[in-house]
């Protein structure tokens, strides 16, 4: 049975919907086997989808200093069902904004702490316009969560 990967991320903007695709295809990138992954709109993402998982990447905008009301949704809507069974999940997580990523982070961080994730990619935090090194180091978080899921 191969491994899922769940991906749960809000693209309000051409710029998070770009890092999105390369995060997408370095899952999907040579040498990755055994993996499945399931990619779904932060609004339609529930508790079973993470509790089927076996690992975890988030994608969200920046907005106002904070994650988007979309992904805090997804935790609204996870927190207390999945408390106690996702302990040890590895997870990673991009932030775009157009010019401060911190606040998002920060809460993305203890929200996962607090339920017992462990991060297992340095997170992707961007600032300003998606380039040709946004594109490769999205690529790269994908592949290094899908990586850490192999058998």
């Amino acid at each position: 049975m191969p491994a899922r990967l769940l991906v749960v991320h809000h693209t309000p903007s051409p710029a998070v919907q770009e890092i999105l695709e390369s995060v997408l295809a370095g899952t999907r990138a040579e040498g990755i086997e055994g993996v499945e992954v399931d990619v779904h709109p932060a609004l339609s993402a529930t508790a079973s989808d993470l509790l089927a998982a076996d690992g975890l990447l988030l994608g969200t905008p920046a907005n106002i200093g904070y994650m988007s009301g979309a992904l805090k949704h997804f935790f609204d809507t996870i927190y207390y069902p999945t408390l106690e069974a996702k302990h040890g999940l590895p997870y990673g997580y991009w932030v775009h904004g157009n010019n401060d990523t911190e606040g998002a982070s920060r809460a993305i961080e203890s929200i996962g702490g607090a339920l017992g994730w462990v991060r297992s990619a340095s997170p992707l935090l961007v600032t300003g316009q998606v380039d040709k090194a946004v594109r490769e180091a999205a690529f790269e978080l994908g592949g290094t969560l899908a990586a850490t899921l192999m058998s």
